[in-house]
């Protein structure tokens, strides 16, 4: 027998054991992704209790005797310190056992909230509360996302998405739970309450890392780390995330006063604060998934344009429902551009890469948490309303919307360097 069916026949073909040990790998790496991700959302769901600050405000301002400006420079320290760790944590985990780094950083953010539920000055709360509570859930934050990036190589945009759905996902379900426990036990209880969970929640994300072996960096590829330093792509994807999260933290800070401005009762804004949480995190995890369907400029675009819509509408029809409407387009944009961004970090660089870039990009985020809400502020105090916020969020979502058409493409950059 002869020609090309002879050669077919004549072919060495796969050993059974070859497929079985290929089935077996990707059998584990299948356990690895989904322990990594079960990992994440264990702690960082507490975490994100810190976008249910403003349930704290009224109780510890009367438990202290402190002022709404007082207490707005917690959050700020909070925000600052919780973003210095997450930039920080690349450097941390390259040094320690990530299940050592992770119960270390909880057990930190722990200790911080029951130094602010056994506060008797502003001073311990900007402490416990400001320092070590920000700082740890930032360290946590960043090292889970790293590792789960690590463990999951498909679907990069939706796992990326999700992750950071995490924190406003956790403030929606915490808000009323903390509510509850501060008119049932206390606040002090409540925060008690609070660092016990937290403390948990990280000993069990450790335990999961250790038991199922997750690590920070792919083995033979630490090169790609120098070779991903795409400065001119960082900066666009800073300013684009930037301008987003302006307009979006806007909302988030200032929804209910917001909505009480044009009009709404305490009743419909508080409602309609929390559904706008519930809709952003929906939103962010959308924005993972569209970036692993479409190019990053037009999601990007897209979010920005969706943003812009709510900030029309509302200066167009200024009423409780158009503020509802338009207040939940600009959370959303925001949200999908949160999303996006995290799945454009994994297209972009390579995956040893994704901590140290993201801690850096979230550094946007703690620039808008402290530029457009406190303009936002003044404005109100100027004209006890928010017209002129609206025409400012308008401008920086157009400029949000052009800055993302300069964003490269679908990159190949995390398979080729693999």
């Amino acid at each position: 027998m002869s020609g090309p069916r002879a050669a077919s026949e004549g072919s060495p073909r796969p050993a059974p054991e070859h497929d079985d040990r290929a089935r077996d790998q990707a059998a584990a790496a299948s356990r690895r992704a989904v322990v990594a991700i079960v990992a994440a959302t264990v702690p960082i769901l507490p975490f994100g209790t810190i976008y249910a600050f403003s349930v704290f405000l009224a109780p510890m301002e009367a438990m202290l005797g402190i002022g709404r400006a007082d207490m707005a420079f917690v959050f700020s320290l909070a925000s600052i310190t919780l973003t210095v760790g997450m930039v920080g944590a690349p450097r941390l985990y390259r040094r320690f056992p990530p299940s050592l780094l992770l119960l270390a950083s909880g057990l930190l953010s722990a200790a911080g909230l029951l130094v602010a539920a056994r506060a008797g000055s502003l001073a311990q709360l900007a402490l416990g509360y400001g320092v070590l509570f920000g700082f740890g859930g930032g360290v946590v934050f960043t090292t889970l996302q790293q590792g789960m990036n690590q463990a999951v190589v498909s679907r990069t945009g939706l796992a990326n998405g999700y992750f950071v759905s995490l924190y406003p996902l956790g403030a929606m379900i915490g808000a009323p739970l903390l509510g509850w426990a501060i008119g049932a036990h206390g606040l002090r209880a409540t925060l008690t309450g609070l660092a016990v969970t937290i403390g948990l929640a990280t000993a069990v994300a450790a335990l999961l890392y250790r038991g199922a072996g997750l690590r920070m960096h792919a083995a033979g590829v630490a090169a790609a780390d120098d070779d991903a330093r795409r400065w001119d792509v960082f900066a666009r994807l800073f300013a684009v995330f930037f301008l987003a999260a302006a307009a979006g933290l806007t909302v988030m800070s200032q929804a209910a006063g917001i909505l009480k401005a044009y009009g709404a009762g305490t009743a419909m804004a508080l409602g309609a604060t929390s559904f706008i949480t519930g809709a952003i995190a929906a939103a962010r995890l959308s924005g993972g998934w569209l970036v692993d369907r479409f190019h990053a400029p037009r999601v990007g675009a897209g979010a920005h344009l969706l943003a812009l819509g709510g900030s029309l509408l509302l200066l167009a029809w200024p009423s409780p429902s158009m503020a509802v409407a338009g207040l939940t387009m600009i959370g959303c944009g925001y949200g999908v551009v949160s999303g996006m961004t995290a799945g454009a970090i994994a297209q972009y660089w390579h995956r040893n890469a994704f901590g140290r870039v993201a801690g850096q990009i979230y550094i946007a985020w703690c620039l808008a948490a402290i530029t457009l809400p406190m303009v936002a502020g003044w404005l109100f105090d100027r004209s006890q309303g928010y017209h002129g916020a609206m025409m400012l969020a308008a401008a920086v979502n157009v400029a949000g919307a052009a800055m993302s058409l300069t964003l490269p493409g679908r990159a190949t950059r995390r398979a080729g360097a693999e």
